[in-house]
């Protein structure tokens, strides 16, 4: 994998990861636009790479939340140890049992399924079906609970529409944020929340990958290239969901699935 590549697909996945496009359809789709994959050489250390580029997106979490974190942290401890009862501390252990059924089911089926959900048409459909429903969902519901408010039901089955992100083109914060939505939560709740559950999970991921890792100056640049421009686009899409909608990246959906089909027809 050339530095090139590397530098690309780490802005890729910086933009996509956190936006509700779907990075692992952006990933997968990059190369193969490309044609990138016809090199033994780069499916060989794409394979790693992939979940290699999310820790420049945790990273980016972990910075931008960082007091967040050390409040959630501190709570759950004080909630078990103390019996503090605080929202610090009921929202530290909601994402932690929230993340238990998504990451053990997503495992398994990304595990037994993954050869057949990475290509190209299913990915299309994926980006468009679920740019669909993400559409009507934040069109239709009203937004009834904040980030402050948020139920132990509501963090749970949003926790647990994770196990679709193993599809390529679901995109984690496209279903996560799209269920919040249908379960009345604002926007910039959705976002919030969305950014704070991936992070376990995402740990987990590169902590499982990292004996497959290979600590090169290419590797360092597209973490370090999806760590800033992940930063970046946390800090634009909760502004912007102060006023904004999903609209645009329901839109973008649609129409990149239907370039990716197109694509397929003339090749």
């Amino acid at each position: 994998m050339s530095l090139f590549q590397a530098i690309i697909l780490g802005i890729v996945q910086g933009l996509t990861e956190l936006l509700p496009i779907s990075s692992s359809a952006h990933l997968n789709l990059i190369p193969w636009i490309f044609n990138w994959t016809s090199s033994a050489e780069f499916n060989t250390a794409f394979e790693a790479f992939d979940v290699a580029l999310h820790v420049g997106t945790l990273l980016a979490i972990a910075i931008f939340f960082f007091k967040d974190w050390i409040n959630l942290i501190v709570g759950g401890y004080k909630q078990v140890v103390k019996k503090e009862k605080t929202f610090e501390g009921k929202m530290f252990w909601y994402i932690v049992i929230a993340t238990i059924p998504g990451a053990i089911i997503g495992f398994i089926l990304d595990k037994f399924m993954e050869d057949i959900l990475t290509k190209p048409l299913i990915i299309a459909i994926a980006l468009i079906v679920m740019g669909i429903i993400l559409y009507i969902v934040d069109e239709k519901c009203k937004s009834t609970t904040d980030y402050e408010h948020l139920t132990f039901k509501q963090t749970f089955l949003v926790g647990l529409s994770q196990s679709l992100a193993f599809i390529p083109g679901v995109s984690r914060s496209g279903v996560t944020m799209t269920c919040a939505r249908l379960l009345g939560i604002d926007r910039t709740s959705a976002a919030k929340y969305s950014f704070m559950l991936s992070a376990p999970i995402v740990a987990g991921a590169a902590l499982y990958k990292m004996k497959d890792f290979v600590f090169s100056l290419n590797f360092f640049i597209g973490v370090l290239t999806s760590f800033i421009v992940g930063l970046l686009v946390i800090k634009f899409l909760l502004e912007y969901l102060k006023k904004g909608s999903f609209k645009a990246f329901a839109i973008y959906r649609v129409v990149l699935g239907a370039i990716v089909i197109a694509l397929l027809i003339i090749r």
